[in-house]
């Protein structure tokens, strides 16, 4: 049947050899083109917001409700737009400001003020782009003006939504940070200081992003990391962040305080040069109630005369201790000093320290205004995965015979992920060859899969090509398999990324059909397709009929003739055991690579058919992977979701695709029930969303497949604590993917099982490579001399 299609249709189909060096160029080019049109929009607002700040006129005495913003009492009218998956207006800016934040307050309500004019820029940059998404400008004062106008999605009762917060204001409001934060737990500190301490920790850890690197000391009479895995600092993600804020929870107060032993620890963390680390600002942030110390032989041994490292010192809690040594400490060391009475002041005095950060920015001009590119991470509108472009903002206006030093806030335009899909050419690379991109941190933005070997090329912005030997995943992740991959990766230019393409040997060519009539190609659609993905890329070339009623009936009338329907030629195979479902007295299995069960003799087994044979029979699944017969793959996610546990029973997966039952495997037409099953598969991207009860966690994916061992086993397995030991018999079957297994009935469930748990510090300090960044404003003459905030 293929052959005879074969002939009658190769005339109109040519081989065409991929080249993927220049496939992987042209995506790189092509998503450059599209990023630069997004950073000529970030440019513009930026430039403007620069304008309209420097021209507005303070005003001290305005008053809420009076020539402000006008719209935050504007009954908008929203209309639904996809692009958007949500309702807009596009003749209004909309403002979010977050709820513990007055708005009242003068600088507030001149914040609204001048921003307002933004509303125009934003309109005339979605005119002359109209793919354009989100705009944004996040204020150093917390306000968030973005367009078009939308209803403020907030997840929970209370809206916590502080642009500040955000990782695309953080990467883009000041250069990378490596900080130790040092927290006071002596006895003084018990009670409401302490809890005030662990809450200022865990905001000032929020303020941290991807590229940032940070690890938390407790200290008294000595010092010590809250995790003892962390030795050295950690890059600031999301699980490393959650581990630290656990960690904190858990310190108690006891002892003195000794300010030079928490000082040796953080310059001995900040000064080590053999872990990766940010490798630009330096900073110490240390919470206490006070003490007499000023430490000052610590900082002459380390810090002194160049002040590398900045020192922030923070006054927690109600007392009367004499504050006068920590605000030398910090204007000593190129810091400032906070005080912190109460619960409501920790957010803001945990933000502020970015202003002096940013200061170098703002002086350094022109030569900082870099538009940055940040991961991916899940929009607060409800748009989906995005990547946003964010270019800082400076307060132009002159201070005295000086320029102010402040940063304004960060400008924003994101980009939704799959308008970076839709510039790959898929129909070139074939089932198994894909397009994937990373940033500086070695985070993928396009695809999960990475080879350790390429990461670091891509990082550091080279092009390469490589084939090697890897390990896969099937795309339900039930199954893997070690096969040849050809890698090319290039950078994008005028950006942090790096682009990289993955073909397997069966892609070294792609089809290219020469269809001039339009019936003709829809019929090879049709009739020799089981689905057609991303459709436009093949029928780029297809023309409206001029007579369209004529055109449907022929349509319909090839539907009809063309039905696709199931042959019946496939027969089914008898299969004779002469151990039957009777004879309990041994265990016959049939399993597949993957380690999922085919088939039993045992009855209450057929129900399982289909599941990992590690929950059918998990004392026997351990002797298979513990004498080499199977073979596991681990990986590791690191920001998963957890439901709570509630019982310690373990349930099933869902089932990737259709699972035959016992009956189907006797009867007939089993390859046809998988064929009917594959034709209604399709892909779908599934958008996160907060579950209740659901929190972050670290999750073990395992995969089993086949050693490269024997075929036949016969293995004595020792149970320990049982009263006999088990013998098992395993069998590979010649030119499948199977293996059969006979066990004596095992006779207790007291065998050690090996628990598929990774070391938890082996994990941790796992530190991956990471680009730092190529320019870093950590210091300027001019920043003024430090003030007691």
């Amino acid at each position: 049947m293929m052959f005879q299609i074969y002939s009658e249709k190769r005339r109109q189909f040519s081989l065409v050899r991929n080249n993927p060096r220049e496939i992987v160029e042209k995506v790189a080019t092509d998503i450059e083109r599209l990023l630069a049109k997004k950073r000529k929009a970030l440019e513009k607002l930026a430039s403007e917001a620069e304008r309209l700040q420097k021209e507005h006129r303070w005003q001290d005495g305005i008053k809420d409700g009076e020539d402000i913003d006008s719209q935050m009492s504007l009954k908008l009218e929203f209309v639904y737009d996809p692009n958007f998956k949500n309702h807009v207006n596009y003749s209004h800016t909309a403002v979010q400001i977050p709820t513990d934040i007055y708005k009242g307050a003068p600088v507030i309500l001149n914040e609204l003020n001048w921003t307002q004019a933004l509303e125009r820029v934003f309109i005339e940059n979605s005119r002359d782009d109209p793919s354009l998404l989100w705009q944004a400008f996040g204020s150093a004062t917390g306000v968030t003006r973005y367009y078009p106008a939308a209803p403020w999605r907030a997840p929970d009762k209370i809206d916590l939504y502080d642009v500040r917060r955000r990782p695309w204001y953080i990467q883009g409001a000041s250069s990378p940070k490596d900080m130790v934060i040092l927290v006071d737990v002596s006895g003084s500190v018990s009670g409401l200081t302490l809890k005030l301490i662990k809450a200022s920790v865990m905001e000032m850890l929020d303020t941290l992003s991807d590229d940032d690197y940070v690890n938390v000391a407790r200290f008294n009479e000595k010092a010590e990391a809250v995790v003892p895995c962390f030795k050295h600092l950690v890059q600031a993600n999301v699980r490393n962040k959650k581990i630290f804020k656990e960690a904190v929870q858990q310190m108690q107060a006891k002892g003195t305080t000794d300010y030079k032993s928490g000082f040796h620890f953080a310059f001995n963390q900040l000064l080590n040069t053999n872990v990766p680390r940010a490798n630009c600002n330096k900073i110490i942030m240390l919470f206490t109630d006070g003490g007499e110390d000023r430490a000052q032989d610590i900082f002459e041994q380390y810090n002194w005369p160049n002040k590398t490292v900045r020192v922030f010192t923070f006054s927690v809690g109600q007392h009367n201790y004499d504050v006068t040594p920590l605000q030398w400490i910090a204007c000593a060391n190129k810091g400032y000093y906070f005080e912190i009475r109460s619960i409501c002041a920790i957010r803001i005095n945990t933000q502020e320290y970015l202003d002096v950060l940013g200061r170098p920015m703002v002086l350094a001009g022109r030569s900082a205004k870099q538009v940055q590119w940040t991961n991916v991470y899940q929009d607060a509108l409800g748009l989906g995965l995005v990547v946003t472009g964010t270019m800082p903002v400076f307060n132009l206006t002159v201070d005295g015979n000086s320029q102010n030093q402040l940063i304004l806030g960060v400008m924003g335009v994101d980009v939704h992920l799959d308008e970076l899909k839709r510039l790959t050419p898929q129909y070139k690379l074939g089932a198994n060859g894909y397009i994937f991109a990373i940033d500086p941190n070695g985070y993928v933005l396009m695809h999960p899969n990475l080879q350790p070997r390429i990461r670091r090329q891509m990082i550091d912005g080279r092009s390469g090509e490589m084939t090697i030997k890897t390990l896969i995943k099937s795309m339900d992740e039930r199954y893997i398999d070690e096969v040849m991959r050809m890698y090319s990766w290039t950078a994008v230019n005028d950006t942090d990324y790096s682009l990289g393409l993955v073909l397997p040997p069966y892609s070294e060519y792609y089809i290219q059909a020469d269809l001039s009539d339009v019936m003709l190609q829809l019929q090879c659609m049709v009739i020799h397709s089981l689905s057609l993905s991303v459709y436009r890329e093949y029928c780029k070339r297809l023309q409206m009929a001029e007579n369209n009623t004529q055109f449907l009936a022929d349509f319909l009338s090839l539907m009809k003739l063309h039905t696709q329907t199931l042959h019946d030629n496939i027969v089914s195979v008898d299969l004779v055991l002469n151990v039957d479902v009777m004879f309990q007295d041994l265990l016959c299995y049939l399993i597949d690579d993957g380690g999922f069960l085919v088939m039993s003799n045992q009855r209450d087994h057929w129900k399982k058919v289909g599941l990992f044979f590690g929950e059918v029979d998990p004392y026997l699944m351990f002797a298979l992977y513990n004498n080499s017969i199977y073979a596991r793959h681990q990986t590791f996610q690191y920001q998963s979701a957890c439901e709570p546990m509630a019982s310690s029973h373990t349930g099933a997966a869902h089932r990737g695709f259709y699972v035959p039952s016992i009956a189907d495997f006797l009867t007939v037409n089993i390859l046809g029930l998988h064929y009917a099953q594959l034709c209604l598969l399709e892909d779908v991207w599934a958008e996160s969303s907060d579950t209740k009860g659901s929190s972050s966690c670290v999750t073990v994916h395992s995969q089993f497949y086949f050693t490269n061992t024997t075929n036949s086993f016969n293995v004595l397995q020792d149970c320990g604590n049982c009263s006999r030991c088990v013998l098992f018999h395993a069998k590979r079957i010649e030119n499948t993917n199977l293996l059969f297994v006979v066990a004596e009935t095992l006779p207790c469930s007291s065998c050690e099982i090996e628990k598929l748990l990774p070391n938890p510090c082996e994990v941790l300090n796992s530190a991956r490579y990471r680009k730092g960044p190529d320019k870093c404003f950590d210091y300027n003459t001019e920043v003024k001399r430090c003030l007691l905030l």
